[in-house]
């Protein structure tokens, strides 16, 4: 009885030390690639939930008829190197590296991708620029 005692205390121990990790609680907003004109920009987010499960989603409003498209994906616990999400809707994937304030668009490695894509408007002018996947966390 005291080995799984002390079993108990110690697998309690490590979830707590793992959930500790996490860069936050809650729900972020983030737009790393500006959407185009059409069916109307889709709001990304990211939701960690208090027991370290990692939630990825959207909605998107099309704006020719007013539907709505939404889907929300665990992608599991936090992995401070790369997540990876599949939204079903879209068949997109994405690689995703979280930090407490920046979320950033990876490869299956981890490292941060560099791409025109990537680019605001004024850093665009130049077709061989090639800027970081990144953006700042917004809470709702």
């Amino acid at each position: 009885m005291k080995k799984l005692f002390c079993l108990l205390i110690l697998c309690i121990g490590f979830l707590s030390f793992a959930q500790s990790k996490v860069p936050f609680v809650g729900k972020r907003f983030y737009d790393i690639v500006e959407g185009f004109s059409g069916s109307g920009t889709p709001a990304y987010y990211v939701d960690i939930k208090k027991n370290g499960d990692v939630h990825f989603g959207y909605v998107q409003m099309n704006q020719a008829d007013g539907t709505e498209t939404a889907e929300d994906i665990n992608v599991g616990k936090y992995n401070p190197k790369v997540m990876t999400v599949h939204f079903k809707k879209f068949n997109e994937t994405f690689n995703l590296k979280l930090e407490k304030d920046k979320i950033y668009l990876t490869d299956k490695n981890g490292n941060i991708q560099k791409t025109s894509d990537c680019c605001s408007v004024a850093e665009s002018t130049d077709p061989d620029t090639k800027c970081s996947c990144e953006s700042e966390l917004f809470k709702p």
